[in-house]
């Protein structure tokens, strides 16, 4: 069977769940660890393992004003407690972990969405 890609359905961030807009490519990054190569004088090398978050980047969502949408999403960012969250993508696989948004969240009152990114600590884990 191909693989099939397209728009992210859906996010769910502390519990309430956010439409993803249509043009959205979200990027996906798993978590666990990244490596690096450093020389050894004999001209062997070493690998450097580095803990990294996971992270999906470039998600915009709908936002409802009527709602308190981005007061909600404000107020996530600005606890210091993470939160459930899962994406759950076109081809019916949902990624789930525990994060915050990170970085700038910022509403676009033309297109009644907001940008942003998540992260966390450990792996995001397919469900």
């Amino acid at each position: 069977m191909p693989a099939i890609g397209g728009t992210p359905e859906s996010i769910s961030i502390a519990g309430r769940e956010f439409a993803c807009t249509a043009d959205n490519d979200i990027n996906r990054k798993l978590g666990g660890f990244e490596n690096e190569k450093q020389s050894n004088g004999d001209g062997t090398t070493r690998t450097i393992k580095t803990r990294v978050p996971w992270m999906l980047s470039g998600v915009t969502v709908e936002i409802d004003n009527t709602n308190g949408d981005q007061e909600f999403l404000e107020q996530v960012q600005r606890s210091s407690v993470d939160v459930d969250i899962t994406v759950s993508y076109v081809d019916g696989t949902t990624y789930a972990g525990q994060g915050t948004i990170v970085g700038e969240l910022i509403y676009t009152n033309q297109s009644a969405a907001a940008s942003m990114d998540l992260s966390g600590p450990g792996d995001l884990k397919a469900l």
